[in-house]
């Protein structure tokens, strides 16, 4: 006899019936997953999560209990369109069945990340996200670029972030959609434009956290090579702290959330002024330190037998060479007093010698042409003659 051809020869309870429904239900629609918009989504005081999910010819009653739903990472709104995984069960007081819930994720998610992957193997590939490829942020940038919603939260928290921790710097701004389709259009102009220009010293590109589909023109492949062909030194800040975007492979460097990428992209200027406080200190400790020590072994020295002995050695030459001095000095007086005394008797020959010194004495000389007439023999009659005394001379024709 068939299954049905029992049901239609029998009758159930409707305790009986609905016990036979939950088990074959609940024995045939284990770990299903089912796609539909969220409705009539609430959560009791005791911390379970009940909402409708439904379609355009149907709905679900669904539950996530309060163990399980911390360990879901989404929150359930209302016009949310998901897929919940986990299994049917009957609750038999009412009669109806629901859906226990185990886990979400958005509809459409796993072609997003089927996308993601593609273009992260493809960019690989090509080296985008080599390392050889990462420019070097400059440790000290006193400009600083920030692409980003200007009225997002995003750009708040850098800036903030930046005036606390690096207050020498000056924030470019330059406003660009963070999501929706005219987003990566036009990050990609805001790229291109800092990085032709050359103004800052370095570029945050970011956005606050959402849904896979809000960060997703970050996974945009015009985006990455933006970035990979910029000038400027990248930091990638789009806000969520576990999964990677395209972006964050391929920027210079990566920061989970807009308040760390400028953390990442600053020093911290309180930091520096202790870094140079402890730097002089220990300058001044090791000035002091050496010249102590120096004083200590100038006394050393002052005090060891080598230079004692180096002192008695000069002493003693200082008083050989006062000697020498003396004996010098004394052999010079002597040396200069007969040179002196022979002087005089050089004088006393010379004037001797001199014939002026007999006209002195009374006497006279006579002359004639040929020079002084010193004996008979020298003296010419015929020839002039001029007598010289001490007080004149005539001449004699």
């Amino acid at each position: 006899m068939s299954q049905s051809d029992l049901f239609a020869a029998s009758t159930f309870s409707v305790s009986e019936l609905t016990q036979d429904i939950k088990t074959l239900l609940e024995g045939n629609f284990m770990d299903v997953k089912v796609e539909g918009e969220v409705s009539n989504a609430s959560t009791s005081r005791s911390g379970h999560t009940y909402f409708t999910l439904k379609d355009e010819d149907a709905q679900l009653s669904c539950v996530i209990w309060r163990g399980v739903s911390r360990s879901i990472d989404a929150e359930v709104v209302d016009g949310q369109h998901i897929i919940a995984g986990g299994d049917i069960e009957v609750y038999p007081p009412h009669g109806k069945y629901q859906l226990i819930v185990r886990s979400l994720e958005q509809a459409g998610k796993g072609a997003l990340q089927e996308a993601f992957e593609k273009l992260k193997n493809d960019l690989k590939d090509e080296g985008l996200f080599d390392d050889e490829h990462k420019k070097a942020l400059p440790p000290f940038p006193f400009d600083i670029g920030v692409i980003t919603s200007a009225t997002g939260a995003a750009f708040h928290d850098i800036r903030d972030t930046l005036e606390r921790r690096w207050p020498l710097a000056t924030v470019h701004l330059h406003h660009a959609s963070v999501q929706g389709v005219n987003a990566a259009p036009e990050l990609v102009r805001a790229i291109n434009f800092f990085s032709n220009k050359q103004n800052v010293d370095l570029l945050i590109v970011g956005r606050g956290g959402g849904s896979l589909e809000d960060l997703w023109p970050f996974n945009e492949e015009a985006v990455a090579r933006a970035l990979f062909d910029c000038k400027v030194p990248t930091i990638s800040a789009v806000g969520h702290e576990v999964d990677f975007s395209i972006s964050d492979f391929v920027a210079d460097a990566r920061a989970a959330t807009p308040t760390q990428a400028a953390i990442v992209a600053t020093p911290d200027v309180n930091e520096i002024r202790l870094f140079v406080d402890d730097l002089s200190t220990q300058l001044q400790e090791t000035i002091d330190r050496r010249i102590t020590n120096q004083k200590e072994r100038v006394q050393q020295l002052v005090q060891s037998h080598a230079l004692m002995a180096v002192k008695q050695k000069v002493t003693n030459n200082r008083e050989r060479l006062q000697n020498l001095t003396e004996r010098l000095q004394h052999r010079n007086e002597v040396q200069l007093m007969q040179k002196h005394e022979k002087l005089n008797n050089l004088r006393h020959r010379l004037e001797l010698q001199n014939p002026n010194t007999a006209l002195e004495q009374g006497y006279s000389r006579i002359w004639q042409e040929d020079g002084w007439v010193k004996s008979l023999d020298d003296f010419d009659t015929d020839e002039e003659l001029t007598i010289e005394w001490k007080d004149g001379k005539v001449e004699l024709h």
